[in-house]
């Protein structure tokens, strides 16, 4: 039997685009590679990889573009330089014959190195607006992987597939409703808000909720993901309120899915796949400081699909935020339109399509 294809993919940065990362992986490990993972030094991608133990990950420079004008400018060419260098003798040791960037200025070094070494590339975006490193790395890619239709459009003169934005294995197989809200300490009897922000920014969202949460008062329940960093200042804003968890940190996010019926987060691409893929019920608030505001495009695909509502942050306080959420809750009709709706908007076989289009046969 020849050798199996030797893959690398380049996933660290943010959640957005190491879990995407991840969910290809173990479409390739399940047909017998073992691909290996560069992402960066970042805690988030330690904690996020860290249940992944049957996957290989390396870690490289997270390298993130100054302003062209900047002169932090000439430090970040020779710490490019650098890691392109780095990312050639890791593909080397590695074998490798394809490089997969999933997005974000740490996929363009080993995307570079793969081109100049005469390997297979290729570039995935989760977004509506792709980002400005996947625009510009495109021109060393073989082939551009989009996850919305929407995207094609920012890649002319490439070769562009529509293949969705893959989703872990984790998600195909949720808890029942009650054993999740066990595990969160939460009870059957009312509804669950979910609420996360990921791991760009959470505190403006994360102040939205707490205020929409004292509004609203009894006969809601609440499961808040801070971030480690606005962890404490949530629990004081939340203190003594019963139904109300806070979590610095979900390493079971199905769990959380499964506990909850209505969402509130921030539309990074890979957060609405999971949302699509799940069928779930959204308000969602855009990073307000995201690269060319990618995430309000994002948004705007959901709501227009009738999957979500758009709540930007700079028009929200927390009595309108509280609004909005007792308007769906109060609404069964209304929350399973939007349970269809999302549906509608995934793509359960991309990680499939992904491998598909990488592989050669």
């Amino acid at each position: 039997m020849p050798p199996k294809t030797s893959v690398v993919i380049a996933c660290g940065g943010t959640g957005g685009h190491l879990f995407p990362g991840i969910a290809v992986a173990e479409e390739l490990a399940r047909r017998g590679y073992h691909p290996l993972l560069l992402i960066s030094r970042k805690k988030v991608d330690a904690d996020a990889s860290a249940k992944y133990g049957a996957l290989d990950f390396r870690t490289v420079p997270a390298i993130a573009k100054p302003p062209t004008l900047s002169p932090k400018m000439l430090p970040f060419f020779w710490r490019l330089w650098r890691t392109i260098c780095q990312s050639k003798g890791i593909l080397k040791e590695h074998g490798a014959e394809v490089v997969l960037g999933m997005g974000g200025f740490t996929s363009l070094p080993p995307i570079y190195a793969g081109k100049k070494m005469g390997l297979v590339t290729a570039l995935h975006d989760s977004n509506a607006l792709p980002g400005k490193s996947n625009r510009l790395g495109a021109k060393w890619c073989s082939k551009i992987l989009v996850g919305l239709e929407v995207a094609e459009r920012y890649f002319p003169g490439c070769e562009v597939e529509v293949t969705g934005t893959p989703v872990r294995n984790e998600f195909r197989t949720l808890p029942s409703r009650g054993e999740a809200r066990k595990g969160f300490g939460l009870s059957l009897d009312q509804p669950v808000v979910l609420s996360f922000g990921g791991s760009q920014g959470a505190r403006g969202l994360n102040t939205l909720v707490a205020e929409a949460a004292e509004i609203i008062g009894e006969g809601v329940q609440w499961l808040q993901v801070a971030g480690r960093d606005d962890e404490q200042r949530v629990q004081k804003l939340t203190e003594g309120r019963n139904g109300h968890e806070v979590r610095g940190f979900c390493d079971d996010m199905p769990a959380a899915y499964a506990a909850s019926d209505l969402v509130i987060s921030r539309s990074g691409g890979a957060s609405l796949t999971e949302l699509a893929f799940l069928g779930m019920p959204s308000i969602l608030v855009p990073y307000p400081h995201a690269a060319d505001d990618h995430q309000t495009y994002n948004a705007r695909c959901f709501e227009e699909a009738g999957a979500a509502l758009l709540a930007p942050e700079h028009e929200m306080n927390g009595a309108k935020l509280a609004k909005l959420i007792k308007g769906l809750l109060e609404a069964p009709g209304k929350l399973k339109a939007m349970e269809l709706a999302a549906r509608g908007l995934s793509v359960d076989d991309a990680a499939v399509r992904i491998c598909d289009m990488l592989l050669p046969g």
